[in-house]
């Protein structure tokens, strides 16, 4: 965008959603100060299964593999279940998510990908999450708006619903957690767990664009990251993910520590998970680096 339409552009205000998604994601990051003081067994273990309900199966086998890539198929009751755990991640509702990783792959770090490393680490780590509350993902991506690469989601009524009414659900969560372990139960069930899932998730957007290892021919940064893998349940093998995207499997190599992967394999094992895509010799062999 050049300097003229700068000045020329009228900057609209954030709506008031926006503007209660921004509070509530500053007061998740706040509360996490007194953590410490409020620490119960009890509390870290609901932080802990919370985050093994929301991370591996909300974001990384539901939102990710299942919806963005299409990777295997399940039941749509299933389905809707494990999408509905990946709303509680407060990382957006499916259609959000969904429509802003595919625009990822398709412009992967140029000035369109919504969450590029070339603008830096913070912008591809967590503030393109602020500005897409606002109005930079519309001008990188005039048709975003629409969720026109997501339309496979929008045609189905839940997935609308979540999109309309995506906040009531994390605040409905957070009340029953207050209701019934305090305020302990509070900071770690939503705050704590919240962020970090949240921040392990944007280390693949950040950490695995800029340091790692490259065994693909993929002509873009990604990298694997075992820490992140560690993190975030096997998504830091992003070089893998970036060159077989419609693998079900992240971890390649059998040392790859991919629980994701192990989930859809059990499901796949007991006949719920079926069509479970990985990539073949030939394609391995084809982009392999030497």
């Amino acid at each position: 965008m050049d300097a003229s339409n700068k000045q020329n552009r009228v900057v609209k205000p954030m709506s008031f959603p926006k503007i209660i998604r921004l509070f509530v994601l500053f007061f998740i990051h706040f509360f996490c100060i007194f953590a410490p003081f409020q620490i119960n067994w009890s509390a870290i273990s609901v932080c802990f299964i919370l985050y093994i309900i929301t991370g591996l199966f909300g974001i990384t086998i539901s939102y990710h593999r299942n919806l963005s890539h299409k990777s295997f198929k399940i039941s749509k009751w299933l389905e809707y279940l494990f999408a509905y755990c990946g709303v509680h991640a407060f990382q957006g509702d499916p259609i959000f998510w969904v429509s802003t990783h595919r625009y990822h792959h398709q412009y992967v770090d140029t000035p369109k990908d919504p969450h590029s490393p070339i603008k830096g680490f913070w912008f591809s780590h967590f503030t393109w999450f602020l500005h897409k509350m606002d109005r930079t993902v519309d001008e990188m991506i005039p048709r975003h708006r629409k969720w026109e690469n997501a339309t496979d989601l929008e045609k189905q009524t839940f997935y609308r619903f979540l999109h309309k009414t995506y906040m009531l659900h994390p605040i409905a969560v957070a009340v029953i957690l207050y209701s019934i372990g305090g305020t302990p139960f509070f900071i770690w069930g939503m705050c704590v767990r919240t962020v970090m899932i949240q921040h392990a998730t944007f280390f693949v957007n950040s950490v695995c664009h800029m340091w790692g290892k490259q065994p693909w021919k993929t002509n873009d940064l990604s990298r694997n990251n075992w820490v992140v893998s560690l993190l975030i349940f096997g998504e830091g093998w992003h070089n893998n993910h970036h060159a077989f995207e419609y693998s079900a499997r992240m971890g390649i190599e059998w040392w790859q520590y991919d629980p994701g992967w192990y989930v859809i394999r059990f499901l796949q094992a007991i006949g719920v998970a079926t069509h479970v895509k990985l990539p073949s010799q030939t394609h391995m062999q084809k982009l392999a680096n030497d």
